[in-house]
């Protein structure tokens, strides 16, 4: 867009110059104004330039930092000054090698992939192009988060890895915002993507599995059991007991009622030693 209205201008101002130099008597008029205007189309770039919106700019002059935090919009320079485009806006890395490292009970973790999202210090960011440079990923970024996942993932045995893994990543984004802050990186967010035992690891972890679902399973069918078992002893009691009021409620009176309730009227046809007439015998 800048090009377009450098060049709209100078097709102007280049109509109005040839019209005048028609007029004129002077023969050199004409080409000095064509080398004059060819002059500043070369020099007129050279002296502005864009920052956008996210960005801050850095004026060096022959390599000097002279002005610093440029905002947003055209800005002027001159030919021989540069500037510095530094991008504030929140970034995202994520590591392209997998890690490996280690837990606190001595498991390899295999692997690792974090994802960062961070973001320039806007008042820090002529600091950090004076110490490190527009390559700050490399220089200063990723050495810190190699060394903060390790320092965090040994702080904690392998299940616990597995169990906690948001307090994991947040232990470290602690960790890493303590070594890239002075350098004027702020960190946001990081979040553990992935990681993955040895083998050998994730078989003893199946094998305990399914022996802790085995021993819930048998001691659920224990309880099971003996509440069959204590309920069977309940209703045996229960029983006892209500035999027990039943027989100490039956009196005399009682074995006579029953006696003459199922009595068809009729005597032993054989009464003698040896067959003695029991009335509790008809009633049973």
């Amino acid at each position: 867009m800048i090009w377009l209205g450098l060049s709209i201008i100078a097709m102007v101002v280049l109509m109005i110059m040839i019209g005048i130099s028609c007029k004129s008597k002077d023969k050199n008029f004409f080409p000095t104004i064509l080398i004059g205007l060819a002059g500043l189309l070369l020099i007129i770039p050279g002296c502005i330039t864009t920052i956008a919106t996210g960005e801050v700019g850095i004026k060096t002059t022959w390599g000097k930092i002279t002005n610093t935090n440029m905002k947003e919009g055209i800005q002027f320079k001159f030919p021989w000054q540069n500037v510095i485009k530094m991008n504030i806006k929140v970034q995202k890395y994520e590591n392209e090698k997998s890690m490996e490292t280690s837990t606190k009970d001595m498991q390899v973790v295999k692997s690792v992939i974090v994802s960062v999202n961070y973001q320039l210090d806007e008042d820090k960011v002529t600091e950090m192009y004076r110490q490190v440079g527009q390559n700050y990923n490399a220089i200063v970024l990723e050495p810190a988060i190699q060394e903060s996942i390790k320092s965090a993932i040994s702080q904690y045995n392998a299940e616990e890895l597995v169990t906690k893994r948001n307090e994991v990543s947040d232990k470290i984004l602690e960790t890493l915002s303590v070594k890239v802050n002075e350098y004027g990186l702020k960190v946001i967010s990081v979040s553990v993507k992935n990681f993955d035992f040895s083998s050998e690891y994730n078989a003893s972890i199946e094998r305990k599995t399914i022996a802790e679902q085995n021993a819930l399973t048998a001691e659920q069918e224990l309880k099971t059991s003996e509440a069959n078992a204590k309920k069977k002893v309940i209703e045996a009691q229960a029983e006892a007991e209500a035999n027990k009021i039943k027989n100490s409620t039956i009196t005399d009176e009682i074995l006579t009622q029953q006696f003459i309730e199922k009595w068809n009227g009729e005597l032993p046809k054989v009464m003698g030693e040896g067959n003695i007439f029991d009335v509790t015998s008809l009633i049973k």
